[in-house]
């Protein structure tokens, strides 16, 4: 695996919250060994201020992966992008994206589309003391903003700063009269936006993100000409779609991985996580649509809620409800 982040950042997995912890980025390591996996949104003042280390906590064999960073404040983003190198991350990024009221209420988020010159402030603050690379992830503008107006100059003041890679969500966000969750569909994708912003900066590497459901849509974009693609929810529920076949349908290796073999692989990171305190459920609950679509992916998915929340739950409950889905004799690999 070559541990390089913008080599990586060809397919990557969208930083989600509440979803891309350490336990689903090991799982998502295990089907594909290339994509670019980031961490749920750390804020800066919680690591500097809050001193909640332990966010940075993730296990070497996740790499490459990125840190998202929520802030707007240049020295307190530095000290964090600092900590998020010194941890071992291969990537710091700012969230400028994400439209949610509690991310607003920090002043971070999409909400920092209307303040370019904070945000490349922040970036250069980040570059200049961190050597791994620092990326951005933006909407295509916020509100009543033009996007043909201001993705351009705010892509322009982002790179005069230092940034090289960036990832756009092709989907104006709405900061106030949607939710978050309408907003997800509301209003409708851009993708030509994004297209004619690698012609307008050919130098700066873009991943697109937004409404990317399949492999065959991501190759899509990367034929047009884009860098890179994040995919999101589907990634996340339907994960053997998405990343089973990636290393070889996105990065040209000779590799697929079986969802079984994945399971089976799963089962000694289960054995320490109990062993350190934990429980099933926080590793399994990103498990559940391993199967999706294939047959007994509901009495894999039920086996699993109904018994992973049970305090002395465990690796058998696991390979029980792989018994459900594999058929005997032993599945070969692919």
């Amino acid at each position: 695996m070559k541990n390089n982040a913008q080599y990586a950042a060809r397919l990557s997995v969208a930083p989600m919250m509440d979803w891309t912890d350490r336990h689903c980025r090991y799982l998502h390591r295990l089907l594909s060994c290339e994509a670019l996996l980031y961490t749920e949104m750390v804020t800066a003042p919680a690591l500097v201020r809050g001193g909640a280390v332990h966010l940075l906590d993730f296990s070497p064999e996740e790499l490459p992966v990125a840190l998202q960073l929520g802030g707007s404040d240049p020295g307190e983003l530095a000290q964090a992008a600092r900590m998020g190198q010194a941890a071992g991350y291969d990537e710091i990024n700012l969230n400028c994206g994400c439209p949610s009221d509690r991310v607003q209420s920090g002043t971070f988020g999409a909400v920092l589309m209307k303040d370019p010159a904070r945000v490349a402030a922040c970036v250069a603050a980040m570059r200049a003391v961190v050597d791994v690379d620092v990326t951005v992830k933006c909407r295509i503008g916020v509100d009543d903003q033009d996007p043909e107006k201001v993705l351009p100059e705010f892509l322009a003041r982002i790179v005069a700063a230092g940034c090289e890679r960036v990832t756009i969500h092709a989907r104006k966000a709405w900061l106030q009269g949607l939710s978050p969750k309408e907003n997800r569909d509301i209003p409708p994708l851009d993708y030509d936006l994004v297209y004619r912003m690698k012609g307008l900066f050919p130098n700066l590497h873009i991943s697109i993100n937004g409404g990317v459901t399949s492999l065959t849509q991501a190759q899509t974009h990367l034929e047009a000409g884009l860098d890179g693609v994040m995919i999101g929810r589907a990634a996340y529920h339907q994960p053997t779609d998405i990343l089973c076949t990636a290393d070889r349908d996105i990065f040209g290796l000779d590799h697929v991985s079986d969802p079984v073999d994945v399971v089976r692989a799963m089962l000694p990171y289960i054995e320490a996580h109990l062993s350190a305190g934990g429980r099933l459920h926080q590793i399994s609950r990103h498990m559940l649509g391993l199967f999706a679509r294939r047959p007994g992916a509901r009495a894999w998915r039920r086996h699993l809620s109904e018994g992973a929340a049970r305090k002395e739950a465990g690796p058998e409950l696991v390979e029980a409800a792989l018994a459900l889905v594999a058929p005997a004799p032993e599945r070969q690999a692919v």
